[in-house]
């Protein structure tokens, strides 16, 4: 799910989150940005409350985006230390804290060497990378003894008796731009699981969130929003054309709206 919470090494098509698709500069962006947090930060702060996240950890999230995660672990949660990592941190420089170390950098580097932690958290982060698999690999290493590993990303549910609705065309031409521009694929998110066992973690388990959408709220304006700003690649993907788009779009906004959205799983293990 495009999200500014993403670091980005090349996609398929060469491209980049932030660059080809979804530029930060953009004066929508953390508007958009933070419709989705409204939705999902909830589910996140639940299951990072669950794994311990509290006074005495040191923790690292990936693809800060907006800081809204990384202000929860530092105010509500109360965590000693947050490292808030991402490319572009423009977006972080409201959130005044000594327990707060802002990194700019990509996480597919491979010089980065910021430390062990407790916790590392990564939503919407993973799927836009190609090198994903890795990634899990040496997010495991920087875990400290007894730390928690949680990643989240995108799974879809699609309605298979509604294949030509506006909707559901307007949604498979965006997974099929976003693969095809910047290497998004959220075809083995499901084996997150198996890939935290693989890496030797223990307690690893996994759930499925699928939030309602409903006309006008904060998910179907992040959508809204998300189609709105990647006219030009849906209809290169040949799926739609503009009129299909627009009938999409006002959907979202109709009392007619009845949709399973994208949701979110969340797998996460611990370090023996």
């Amino acid at each position: 799910m495009a999200s500014k919470d993403t670091e980005g090494g090349e996609g398929v098509g060469g491209g980049r989150y932030g660059k080809e698709l979804f530029d930060p500069e953009h004066p929508r962006e953390a508007e958009r940005i933070d419709a989705a947090a409204q939705v999902y930060d909830p589910l996140t702060t639940a299951r990072l409350r669950a794994l311990g996240a509290g006074p005495g950890r040191r923790c690292l999230e990936v693809g800060a985006g907006t800081g809204t995660v990384a202000r929860w672990l530092l105010e509500e949660a109360r965590v000693d230390e947050v490292v808030a990592l991402d490319r572009d941190t423009s977006a972080l420089a409201a959130l005044a804290d000594p327990r707060l170390k802002v990194v700019t950098a990509d996480i597919t580097d491979e010089s980065l060497r910021p430390g062990g932690f407790d916790l590392i958290h990564a939503r919407f982060v993973l799927m836009h990378l190609p090198e994903r698999r890795r990634l899990i690999s040496r997010l495991a290493h920087w875990l400290n003894p007894g730390g928690w590993l949680l990643l989240g990303d995108a799974v879809e549910l699609p309605d298979v008796l509604d294949t030509s609705s506006a909707y559901r065309r307007t949604m498979d031409a965006m997974w099929q731009a976003v693969k095809s521009t910047i290497g998004t694929d959220i075809s083995s998110v499901p084996a997150y699981p198996h890939f935290l066992r693989e890496e030797g973690l223990g307690g690893v388990a996994a759930e499925l969130v699928c939030p309602p959408m409903v006309a006008g709220d904060p998910l179907a304006r992040f959508w809204s929003e998300t189609w709105g700003r990647m006219r030009p690649a849906l209809v290169n993907t040949g799926r739609v054309d503009a009129a299909v788009i627009d009938e999409a779009m006002a959907y979202l906004t109709s009392p007619r709206l009845a949709e399973l959205a994208p949701g979110v799983l969340m797998a996460w293990g611990q370090r023996g």
